[in-house]
């Protein structure tokens, strides 16, 4: 994500880990949102593996435990959140059957048709949707299943100052319908696709972070790593009041041929 004056590639690595930690959730999502998906999946039993790519600290993966049968892993890159997605199973007595580890979406531990389910709200991004979706195929067997939630276009046509932002921020960006398509030439079966409420941006995302960034902003006074983080932010969430008609996250669910 970033704009004209702002990389988000630009920032420590400690500070964005430090920032989000504190958040249930780590992007734009709801615990309903993640049931209404999960009641797409199909066959899943005790003995299913399934996988949440991206996890974060596992606000969505405790919600999925909660409501699917069989085995979570969660994987990310930072360590801090993994340690924190760890605790959280603990503390909703999921940890026998969920654990989280470090690693990355594009080094995968698992073998071939291993899962029934991959999971990856809000991060498919990191890699690129069609890239995900291609080279995560070969870890599915046939028959099972991924649901992402990926930033999509809700227009053919859009303001260029949301266009512009957007394309910066990730240029893979497109419409539903494109995503569709792109889905199924990966070898997919598209189950179901929905776009997720207003209120997974406004409620569970940006509104919870209007005290935190000010906690943040007075820890860090001076670092200019941190302030140019939190005016993303607030960018990022003033642009999405002013142009919310025109994007969001859409959930689009496959099945493996």
């Amino acid at each position: 994500m970033s704009n004209q004056n702002i990389n988000v590639h630009d920032f420590q690595f400690k500070l964005i880990c430090e920032y989000f930690s504190a958040a249930e959730r780590q992007g734009p999502g709801s615990p309903e949102t993640t049931i209404k998906a999960a009641g797409f999946i199909d066959n899943l039993n005790s003995g299913s593996k399934i996988a949440d790519l991206g996890c974060g600290t596992g606000g969505q993966t405790m919600t999925l435990a909660q409501h699917v049968p069989g085995e979570i892993t969660g994987i990310d890159l930072f360590p801090d959140f993994i340690d924190l997605f760890n605790k959280n199973a603990v503390n909703w007595g999921l940890d026998k059957r969920v654990k989280g580890i470090t690693g990355s979406m594009d080094d995968l531990p698992f073998k071939d048709e291993e899962l029934d389910l991959i999971w990856s709200e809000g991060a498919i991004y990191n890699i690129g949707f069609e890239r995900g979706l291609n080279e995560w195929r070969r870890y599915l067997k046939k028959g099972g299943y991924i649901a992402v939630s990926e930033a999509s276009w809700f227009t053919t046509e859009r303001p260029a100052e949301i266009e512009t932002f957007w394309l910066d921020a990730y240029n893979q960006i497109d419409t539903i319908p494109n995503k569709v398509l792109q889905m199924q030439a990966a070898g997919y079966v598209p189950v179901a696709t929905f776009v997720i409420p207003e209120n997974c941006w406004t409620d569970h995302f940006y509104t919870p972070q209007i005290e935190a960034q000010k906690n943040f902003l007075a820890k860090y006074s001076g670092n200019k790593t941190a302030e140019d983080l939190i005016s993303y932010l607030k960018l990022e969430a003033e642009l999405y009041g002013k142009y919310k008609e025109y994007y969001g996250y859409v959930f689009y669910i496959g099945k493996r041929i």
